[in-house]
């Protein structure tokens, strides 16, 4: 995926069956995506999650008619965990035993994030600005930093319930 954007939605939280779409704009972005982006192809849709929503079954109904093999993306936007905050699903038709009508639902599929060479190479020139040569990777860095964090946490919730006692 090299590019993206966003279509207004909202949900109603009393009622799961209400929601908006704003149809319109989709389908203006759509016509501007292809004009300027002629070679790429629409894959799916994402929302921020943290999970999978009733209407998202709908939705996707509505994105395949942009694409017929949707994707569908769920980005964690507070993640608590290490690791990649994100999930993709794709659609499918459930067959139940019991002779009931399928239902459509999603099953999850393996994904990974990575970058093209051009921004591999970014953050190499990045990386060659810290001056300190005993730092190594960026992701031992970043899971030094997690780690650091979370143990300053953890000894300021031990602190917190001293002090409360």
């Amino acid at each position: 995926v090299s590019n993206s954007f966003a279509v207004p939605f909202d949900e109603d939280d009393k009622d799961p069956d209400v929601y908006f779409l704003d149809h319109d704009y989709l389908e203006s972005m759509y016509a501007m995506f292809k004009k300027v982006n002629a070679k790429e192809k629409i894959v799916g849709w994402y929302h921020t999650g943290p999970k999978l929503h009733p209407n998202d079954i709908k939705i996707n109904e509505i994105i395949k008619s942009y694409c017929p093999e949707s994707v569908l993306v769920i980005i964690d936007a507070k993640p608590r965990d290490l690791g990649l905050p994100t999930d993709a699903y794709i659609a499918v038709e459930e067959v139940h035993d019991d002779g009931t009508p399928t239902t459509k639902t999603f099953d999850h599929v393996k994904s990974e994030i990575g970058a093209e060479e051009a921004e591999e190479v970014g953050v190499e020139h990045l990386l060659r600005d810290i001056k300190d040569t005993t730092v190594g990777t960026l992701s031992q860095h970043l899971t030094t930093q997690v780690a650091a964090l979370k143990s300053l946490q953890s000894k300021l919730q031990d602190i917190s319930r001293y002090l409360t006692q």
